[in-house]
C-alpha cells in the first residue's frame, strides 16, 4: 500500500510503499476513498502547539509515534474484516470515528472516547491515519455507516463536522435558537459550523474572518453577515450584526486576538467556546467572570454518538457540502502548504 508519512518534525511527508497490514481477529481493513486535511495535521508536522509568552506544546513530549502516517478525517470502503466482527459488510462505505481511548476508563465506558485521560490511540495522532490508500480500524464500533453520502463529503465530519456541532451543543438550547451566534474564523471549521448551526435552527450567524476572500463562501453556508477582522470598527460591526448584544461566539481560530475580542464582546449572561488551536495567551480579570456571568469553555472533537446524531441530521435536513477541493493522495504536502498559507477555501480532501 502507498502512505505518506512524517519521519520528523518540520519535514515534508514522504511517500512510503508497503504491505497490507494483517488483519487482528477485531480489526477491519478499509480501501480509504477520501482524507481530509486538517489544520491540526499542519500542528503535528510541525511537532508543537504555541502556547503563548514563548512557551509550546511539544508533540515529541506527548509521545506520537514517528514515522506517523497523519490524516484523522477518513472515509472508505470495508475491504476485509477480522474472524470476531460482526455487523460489517464488506463492500460497503463507513466513515472512521478517530478518537479513541484506552476503552476501560470511565469516560470511555461512558462513550465519551475523546474525553479519556489516557487518550493515545486517536488514529492520525497515535494510531496510522488515513494519508494513504489502506488504514486498519480496530474496531467496528469506530465505522458509521454513510449510507449513499459520498466518502469525500463524509470524511470532514469525523472532526471539523463533530467538533463545531459538540460546541454548538454547549450553549444553552433556548438562547441557540433565539439569539445570533458568531463564529470566528471562514476556514473549514468556521464553515461548517455555519452550515450545521443552519441545520440545527440558528437563524442569525455573524461570521468574523480578516479574509475578504472567504465572504462568499461563508455567505453562501448561511451566515447572516459577514465581517471583516482586520477593519478598525469590526468589534461593533460584530456586535451589530448580532442585533446589538453577543450571547454566543464559537472561535474557531483560537488566538489571542479572537478569544480576547470574543470575551470583551460578549453580554451579560454570554459565552465563549473556543475549538480552535492557533495559539496564544490572553489575559482575564477575574472579577469579569463572575460579575459578568460570563461562560468560557474550551471543546475538543466530539464522541461517537455526537457523529452518529450529526451524521443523522447531515442526512435528514440535507446539509450542503462546504467546498471541498478534491487532490490526489500524491498532492498531500501540497494540500497541506495550501493550508498553512491561508489560501484553502473550505475543506480539502486527499482522493486515494
Amino acid at each position: 500500500m502507498i502512505s505518506y508519512k512524517l519521519f520528523g518534525y518540520g519535514e515534508s511527508l514522504r511517500r512510503i510503499e508497503s504491505d497490507l497490514p494483517e488483519v487482528g481477529e477485531n480489526e477491519i481493513l478499509l480501501q480509504v476513498k477520501a482524507a481530509g486535511v486538517c489544520h491540526s495535521d499542519l500542528h503535528i508536522r510541525h511537532g508543537s502547539y504555541d502556547l503563548g509568552n514563548g512557551r509550546q506544546l511539544s508533540m515529541a513530549d506527548r509521545g506520537l509515534p514517528l514515522p506517523l502516517t497523519l490524516g484523522h478525517e477518513i472515509a472508505g470502503t470495508a475491504v476485509q474484516a477480522g474472524a470476531k466482527v460482526l455487523g460489517i459488510e464488506l463492500g460497503r462505505n463507513y466513515l472512521v470515528y478517530p478518537w479513541q481511548g484506552c476503552g476501560s476508563c470511565a469516560m470511555c465506558t461512558s462513550g465519551h472516547e475523546n474525553l479519556c485521560p489516557n487518550a493515545n490511540r486517536s488514529m492520525g495522532v497515535y494510531q496510522q491515519g488515513g494519508y494513504s490508500d489502506h488504514v486498519l480500524v480496530t474496531d467496528a464500533r469506530y465505522l458509521i455507516d454513510i449510507g449513499d453520502m459520498k466518502p469525500a463529503e463524509a470524511a470532514p465530519y469525523a472532526c471539523s463536522g463533530v467538533t463545531t456541532y459538540s460546541a454548538m451543543r454547549k450553549f444553552d438550547a433556548e438562547i441557540f435558537s433565539r439569539e445570533s451566534l458568531v463564529v470566528y474564523g471562514a476556514g473549514g471549521l468556521g464553515l461548517m459550523a455555519v452550515s450545521i448551526a443552519k441545520a440545527m435552527g440558528c437563524a442569525c450567524i455573524v461570521v468574523v474572518d480578516p479574509d475578504v476572500r472567504k465572504r462568499d463562501a461563508a455567505l453562501h453556508a448561511g451566515a447572516s453577515t459577514f465581517v471583516s477582522a482586520s477593519g478598525q470598527d469590526a468589534a461593533e460591526q460584530i456586535r451589530t450584526g448580532a442585533g446589538g448584544r453577543v450571547y454566543m461566539i464559537l472561535d474557531c481560530v483560537g488566538s489571542s486576538d479572537t478569544v480576547q475580542q470574543g470575551l470583551d464582546l460578549l453580554a451579560k449572561g454570554g459565552k465563549l467556546v473556543q475549538v480552535g488551536l492557533f495559539g496564544g495567551h490572553v489575559d482575564v480579570p477575574t472579577p469579569s467572570m463572575p460579575l459578568g456571568v460570563k461562560g468560557y469553555q474550551g471543546s475538543y472533537v466530539g464522541s461517537i454518538d455526537e457523529t452518529k446524531e450529526l451524521i443523522a441530521l447531515v442526512r435528514d435536513k440535507k446539509i450542503p457540502q462546504i467546498p471541498t477541493t478534491l487532490r490526489k493522495l500524491e498532492e498531500a504536502n501540497d494540500a497541506l502548504e495550501t493550508l498553512e498559507k491561508g489560501n484553502a477555501v473550505g475543506r480539502q480532501v486527499l482522493v486515494p
